[in-house]
């Protein structure tokens, strides 16, 4: 998998933060760090990390600014309902079960808690089971978060009614307050839960845990961070208890230290010595015996046909073509009399991608390889796009039997890569594509996981994107808040508008005479509805129009000067008596007053011309 080039500015920049706030995000990955960071960059008008390090030396307010925008903290009560409904009917009585009531508590850490929501709701999961004086005495629900504004929030355990949607109506009003349109969380369960700053990498971890819940946390991580926080959650739980994970998160095959009860909810076991060995035991095996006791070993043989739906083949260090499984043998037409073949003599060898060289490399340096996007014509016109993991096998004594080549189709993420990169879509439609994508990653990821916890894999590459996903569609979500809060704001300043444009219409039209108002160039800007009626011409056809150049009864012509003079300040208010004729052409004795229009600080900014009929029209 590749890895990001290194920017040396941006790791001076999070060594200078670590340093001096005493937050830690070295182990973050790095493109959706880089894009959090750029978001204040953006804000603050800066275009260099160099910059913004010296920025953050004279600006020391700014870290409150950068800490919300990496840490975000989305969340919500009873997230991914499947997850609590199992928990509550599977896990919690498991707990429960094997615990003296009488004598020992149950330990729960809620570990990246963000404002608080699945700290209660694991508090309602387990009231429901034990019930509420049970809970009382014999429940502890530690939640941590690095974030002290969002644990701030969390301790107040108030929320709105859009933040308590999720709930079940009944455990609504059984477990909250509801007061001014505010939902408060019952004291008297909220005593039973401890809210406390803890950093997954730098702090010790909670002991003695009975169920520790973490979810989509990890996915900001890299994957040597991931498998430092999973060892402290690994000693954290006491032996047989539960790690709950998110949607978004796998544990790394490579670990053995957690086995899956329930892979589809993300919900794991911590496994003990015996449990380890399990997954690697396998019957004595001499060095010096047959090169090709891969294929003679049985439990080695069920292991990788469990691997599942994907083509898998294993050849041995001698180039032979050991095991094949069933869709190994339908996509590459293999047969039984192709086993203990060379497979150089085998069309798989060089068809879809050449093989050789990249097994020769893995058997001489035992390390993994992957190949990414390759395409195979298999039909007409139809291109079919596959990623190879090549896995060194080793026995107990770390001798290497072989390698294992599994082919994962890719064709339905490849091409939707390519339509996000080939196209700028709506926002709306993005995200829906994103989510698909997130989707088929999961159910990819648990169909590996199934079965293949005692091969070194190398699906970091699919579980790195369906993270970067995760955390895009949480920006996205931030964003659409951000957006809406923003047009509410505008329909509330249009509203205001258009009364403010009413109300000045409404004055114009009440007045007795005909009012032209006019700018520093005697464009018209308003000619209100008693204008037209004495000179027949709509608002439509004279707001724009120089007032100079008016062909109607009034004699604008003598009105220039006395315009000049209400622009110029010299005169704020001329009068005239004109005679007129109107659209009827009747004539009549007008009185005309030309008043400056003054604004702010006494800035002149046009004329008002009121036409007041002084005798009837003859």
């Amino acid at each position: 998998m590749n890895t990001p080039e290194i920017d040396p500015e941006f790791e001076a920049l999070l060594e200078y933060i670590k340093h001096n706030r005493g937050f830690d995000f070295t182990g973050y990955k790095r493109p959706s760090l880089m894009r959090r960071v750029q978001v204040r960059m953006q804000n603050t008008d800066i275009q260099t990390y160099g910059e913004y390090t010296d920025y953050l030396e004279v600006h020391p307010e700014e870290f409150s600014y950068l800490f919300n925008t990496i840490l975000i903290n989305v969340t919500a009560f009873f997230r991914d309902r499947a997850v609590w409904e199992y928990l509550e009917k599977d896990v919690v009585p498991k707990i429960v079960a094997r615990k003296n009531l009488s004598t020992d508590r149950i330990r729960v850490w809620c570990a990246g808690c963000a404002s608080g929501q699945e700290a209660y709701t694991l508090a309602m999961v387990l009231a429901e089971v034990l019930g509420l004086e049970e809970f009382h005495q014999k429940v502890k629900i530690y939640a941590t978060n690095v974030d002290e504004i969002a644990l701030h929030q969390a301790r107040q355990a108030t929320y709105n009614a859009k933040e308590v949607e999720g709930i079940p109506p009944p455990l609504l009003e059984r477990y909250f307050n509801h007061s001014n349109g505010s939902y408060t969380f019952c004291p008297d369960l909220r005593r039973s839960v401890i809210f406390g700053r803890h950093d997954l990498l730098q702090d010790p971890p909670i002991s003695r845990i009975d169920l520790l819940s973490c979810r989509n946390t990890l996915m900001y991580f890299h994957a040597e961070t991931q498998a430092k926080i999973i060892s402290r959650f690994h000693f954290a739980l006491n032996e047989g208890s539960f790690l709950v994970l998110g949607k978004a998160e796998l544990l790394l095959t490579s670990n053995i230290s957690f086995v899956p009860l329930n892979l589809k909810q993300r919900i794991f076991i911590k496994a003990g010595l015996a449990r380890s060995r399990e997954y690697f035991m396998v019957s004595n095996y001499d060095k010096d015996q047959d090169p090709n006791f891969i294929a003679n070993n049985s439990l080695l043989r069920d292991a990788v046909f469990d691997i599942g739906n994907y083509a898998q083949i294993v050849v041995d260090v001698n180039g032979l073509l050991i095991l094949a499984n069933e869709q190994a043998r339908l996509l590459f037409k293999l047969s039984s009399k192709d086993i203990n073949r060379p497979l150089q003599d085998l069309e798989v060898s060089y068809r879809p991608v050449e093989l050789r060289s990249p097994i020769d490399e893995v058997i001489n340096t035992h390390r993994a390889a992957a190949l990414s996007s390759i395409g195979w014509a298999i039909a007409h016109n139809n291109v079919n796009y596959f990623d190879v993991q090549i896995t060194p096998l080793y026995d107990l004594l770390q001798n290497l039997l072989g390698v294992s080549v599994v082919f994962v189709e890719v064709s339905r993420y490849k091409k939707l890569q390519e339509e996000i990169e080939n196209a700028n879509q709506e926002l709306e439609m993005a995200y829906e594509q994103l989510q698909s994508t997130n989707e088929e990653l999961e159910t990819t990821n648990e169909e590996l996981q199934s079965a293949n916890e005692e091969l070194e894999t190398t699906n970091e590459e699919l579980q790195s994107t369906n993270e970067e996903l995760e955390t895009m569609n949480e920006e996205l979500q931030s964003s659409n808040e951000e957006l809406q809060t923003i047009n509410a704001e505008l329909r509330l300043r249009s509203e205001e508008l258009n009364q403010a444009n009413g109300f000045l219409e409404a004055i114009f039209n009440s007045l007795t005479g005909g009012v032209a108002v006019l700018n520093r160039e005697s464009i018209i800007q308003i000619w209100n509805e008693k204008s037209e009626d004495l000179w027949g011409l709509r608002s439509q056809e004279v707001v724009g129009q120089h007032f100079m150049n008016l062909d109607i009864g009034l004699p604008v012509e003598q009105l220039r000067q006395p315009i000049r003079d209400c622009l110029s300040g010299d005169i704020k208010t001329v009068e005239l008596s004109l005679s007129t004729v109107n659209r009827r052409g009747k004539t009549f004795q007008a009185k005309v007053t030309c008043s400056s229009l003054v604004g702010k600080l006494d800035k002149i900014r046009g004329v008002i011309v009121l036409v007041e009929a002084i005798n009837t029209p003859e």
